[in-house]
């Protein structure tokens, strides 16, 4: 943990003597709000600042901006390619899995810590944006940031460096509660809450509107109720009765605690809003990305009300399409492999959001991870998703799927339980061969 500090604070010593600063950062919550995060710092400090958001940093990207011969805070992104950045004058806040370690990084891998679930970007950036403006609110920043990129999803808590910011926060900028897990308790009627849950997946109620409306009903609860409108102990019937429902199918124990767990509330935010819950917040700010307008995504991070406006917008409509793409995958089907499943959107569904569909998709098939492959302008978009079960059986997808892009002449990296790669047209049936094998290797 010293040592952690200690190139913080190096860093952001660095960043505090340059007059002018190119920050570049992701487009996922993660780094909208990592790159918010350095970019209202810079401004405090008084530095000229600007930022670009990209997909994925490689080296035609890196020579666009190594050209304009500016310094440069890579957030969330960049330790994957140090070796290419050599001709420039930078320093890196990511949480990837680093190429080496370099004296211009602050990466958790670095110092030990896992950088899928003990510290984000977002939080590796508020690291150093600390010591340069110290700010409650943008800690608060950071752990959407956080949660956005599912930091809490394996233990339904916050841990590792994650948590001790968290803690510190508490009553300055944010509250931790103890509630369900699902998504949209903030904004959500109850009904679509529970249809639209994917985590755990609860068989009847998961993707069944007729099944969440029965349950609610045998319960005396309006379906169209959000979960902030109801008492205490309507909030505890609902827990008990997923409980319950749950063991009545054999589901195990693991999948059965992740129903309820903590949740993180920006106490400065309005109550009934995207914004006053993590998730929520997060998955707002995905949804600006993801349909290439992350500059509203950063104006909601600095409280923009047109910008929030149009974030609203564009969730409805990453709803809107999510549901087309669900439907989409119900009429092309998924294929099975051995030890995994997939489907080819082509360009029906968007490569942005592809992942998100595979992983709604998991529904009918929980055993095996999940294989998307969607065409973009640059070639094949494959994203990959599982669950914690299959995790604790010894996968990572991020190491399979590294490894099958690159032998078929493309590139790809990730977590556990969520990857992503690009590979050139026409390489899927080889990739899938590859990548079933190694999924196979770890499953054993």
């Amino acid at each position: 943990m010293g040592g952690l500090i200690s190139k913080a604070a190096e860093l952001s010593e660095l960043i505090r003597k340059q007059s002018e600063v190119m920050v570049v950062t992701h487009i996922d919550a993660d780094g909208i709000t990592a790159g918010s995060i350095a970019l209202k710092v810079l401004k405090k400090a008084g530095i000229e600042t600007e930022i670009r958001f990209l997909k994925q940093l490689d080296k035609k990207e890196i020579d666009k901006i190594a050209d304009e011969g500016k310094f440069v805070w890579f957030t969330d992104l960049g330790s994957g390619q140090l070796s290419m950045l050599r001709d420039m004058d930078f320093v890196v806040t990511d949480h990837h899995i680093p190429e080496f370690s370099h004296e211009r990084q602050l990466n958790p891998h670095d110092f030990g810590l896992d950088g899928s679930i003990e510290m984000g970007g977002a939080m590796t950036t508020f690291l150093v944006a600390s010591r340069i403006f110290p700010s409650a609110r943008l800690g608060a920043l950071a752990i959407v940031g956080s949660v956005g990129d599912l930091q809490d999803s394996k233990f339904g808590r916050l841990v590792g460096l994650n948590r001790k910011i968290a803690e510190k926060l508490i009553g300055k900028s944010i509250e931790i509660r103890k509630d369900l897990r699902f998504f949209g308790k903030q904004t959500r009627p109850l009904a679509k809450m529970l249809e639209y849950n994917t985590d755990p997946i609860i068989p009847g109620i998961s993707g069944n509107e007729a099944g969440c409306l029965k349950f609610l009903s045998d319960l005396g609860i309006d379906p169209w109720l959000r979960w902030i409108d109801l008492s205490i102990e309507e909030k505890r019937k609902i827990v008990s009765a997923l409980v319950k429902h749950c063991m009545s199918l054999g589901m195990g124990y693991d999948e059965i605690k992740r129903i309820a767990g903590e949740c993180y509330l920006l106490i400065h935010e309005e109550e009934g809003t995207e914004k006053r819950d993590a998730m929520e917040y997060s998955t707002l700010l995905n949804a600006t990305a993801r349909y290439d307008e992350a500059e509203i995504g950063l104006g909601v991070c600095f409280g923009d009300e047109k910008a929030f406006n149009r974030a609203r917008t564009l969730l409805q409509n990453h709803r809107k399409n999510l549901s087309e793409g669900l439907r989409l995958v119900e009429e092309i089907g998924i294929q099975e492999r051995k030890n995994i499943q997939f489907f080819h959107a082509g360009k029906d569904i968007r490569d942005t959001i592809v992942g998100i569909v595979a992983g709604m998709s998991l529904i009918k098939n929980p055993k095996k991870p999940i294989v998307a492959f969607a065409e973009n302008e640059e070639g094949i978009k494959v994203s990959a998703r599982a669950n914690y079960r299959l995790v604790e059986r010894g996968l990572n997808l991020g190491k399979a799927i590294k490894i099958a892009a690159e032998r078929v002449g493309g590139t790809g990296g990730g977590h556990s339980v969520a990857a992503g790669a690009l590979i050139p047209q026409g390489m899927e049936k080889k990739f899938l061969e590859v990548f079933d094998e190694l999924i196979g290797q770890q499953l054993k």
